[in-house]
């Protein structure tokens, strides 16, 4: 007979049935768990010929610790850590210990959640929303996982940012070195202020981000104390070229702090500069014209483009004559250099792509960025872009650009050749 007061559960609207995740889980638990054993099992198996005086495997099995919930991108798994046993009788501090590293003793997330998390608010979630936006990933109250948790991570990221401020340089060299100052819009700053970036290639062509600092604008002053503040911290060498835009303040701080360090303006800048001084129906002429110049092979190519600009605009559009041929060596330094990094030292992109995500960032949040959030946000953005980055291309011949060999339009001098 049917029972009249059975409570029949109802599907929430809010609610996931999806069977082909609760499978996915349980084969996931499945496997960690087999992991785990293996993972326990060959540890001791590695010691099983450490013995003990009466003969015995020093080493044994010693059952599970209690079970744990650990939130992983396919929800919570509940897993037993297998433990190990030294049946040694000395002092505590000698006892042989077993350390997985598949699941360490404290862990209740997995490393590619932690990962997760500060990408998922760099990106716009804001903290209030985590529960709401993971839910249907990890399941409805989620441990681990409140606004209590990022605030933290957040503090580790101040303490993480102090370290790499305070790093030493002595060991660090960088060939080539790209700066730009990026604008963000903060909470209501009394002042403008600008994110002052500074990218470098290593020996073996590597970027890696050098320094930045909150800026008074791009003033040379904000500049000379990015470089003198790396200067004290050990970076003595010289970049052998610095790529940037036309900002007055990099160029004169670089002038005073690395004097010996050669320009090269970034193209993409200077060709949007340019274009601005002409009207819109030209532009698309002007900058062929402009394509021309940064494109040719050799450097008396390149000037004898730059000569028929200024010719054949000149008359007409004086403003954008001038602003390109006055910056005529610096914008052809890259001639000197080796070809393949031609399409890294013509402009400061490194810098401007990693910031796209910086602004999208700043725009889903409404502006709503303290001074503090806005230098972590650039902080982990650049970190996390930084293993992404490829290496530049020819990086056997950095080197030698280090060393002050001689390049003639990209190709390396016959003299050093025959050397």
């Amino acid at each position: 007979m049917k029972n009249d007061t059975d409570i029949i559960p109802l599907r929430q609207p809010h609610s996931l049935d999806d069977p082909l995740t609760e499978i996915a889980r349980e084969g996931a638990r499945r496997m960690l768990a087999a992991a785990l054993r293996a993972e326990a099992d060959a540890f001791v198996a590695e010691l099983a010929e450490t013995r003990l005086p009466d003969g015995r495997q020093r080493v044994v099995r010693h059952g599970y610790g209690p079970e744990r919930e650990i939130q992983t991108g396919i929800g919570g798994l509940s897993v037993r850590r297998p433990k190990v046993r030294d049946r040694s009788a000395e002092n505590e501090a000698d006892k042989i210990r077993f350390n997985s590293a598949i699941l360490p003793r404290w862990a209740r997330r997995s490393r590619s959640l932690d990962a997760l998390l500060p990408v998922l608010y760099l990106r716009g979630i804001s903290t209030g929303d985590f529960q709401e936006a993971l839910a249907a990933l990890l399941g409805e109250n989620a441990p681990n996982l409140s606004p209590g948790v990022l605030s933290r991570l957040t503090g580790e990221w101040e303490a993480e940012y102090g370290r790499w401020q305070r790093r030493d340089l002595a060991a660090r060299r960088y060939a080539y070195v790209w700066a730009d100052g990026v604008y963000l819009q903060a909470r209501m700053e009394p002042q403008a202020e600008c994110m002052l970036v500074l990218i470098g290639a290593t020996p073996e062509g590597k970027k890696e981000l050098v320094g930045f600092q909150v800026g008074m604008r791009e003033s040379a002053q904000s500049w000379r104390e990015l470089l003198v503040d790396l200067k004290a911290r050990g970076l003595t060498c010289a970049p052998e070229i610095a790529v940037g835009d036309g900002a007055l303040g990099f160029w004169k701080a670089l002038d005073e702090v690395f004097p010996s360090t050669r320009h090269q303006r970034c193209w993409v800048h200077k060709t949007s500069n340019v274009l601005n001084k002409v009207p819109k129906s030209l532009q698309p002429a002007v900058k062929s014209d402009l394509r021309e110049i940064w494109q040719a092979e050799t450097r008396v190519a390149a000037e004898a483009a730059l000569d028929v600009f200024v010719e054949k605009y000149g008359a007409k559009y004086q403003k954008a004559a001038t602003c390109l041929s006055k910056d005529r060596e610096a914008l052809l330094a890259f001639y000197d250099f080796p070809a393949d990094h031609w399409d890294h030292l013509r402009t400061s992109n490194p810098i401007e792509s990693v910031f796209a995500t910086v602004r999208h960032r700043t725009v889903r949040t409404k502006g709503a960025l303290s001074q503090k959030t806005a230098r972590l946000m650039v902080y982990k953005l650049v970190q996390a872009a930084a293993k992404g980055w490829r290496r530049l291309k020819g990086a056997n011949q950095l080197p030698m650009v280090i060393e002050g060999v001689k390049f003639t339009d990209g190709v390396l001098d016959a003299k050093n050749r025959a050397a």
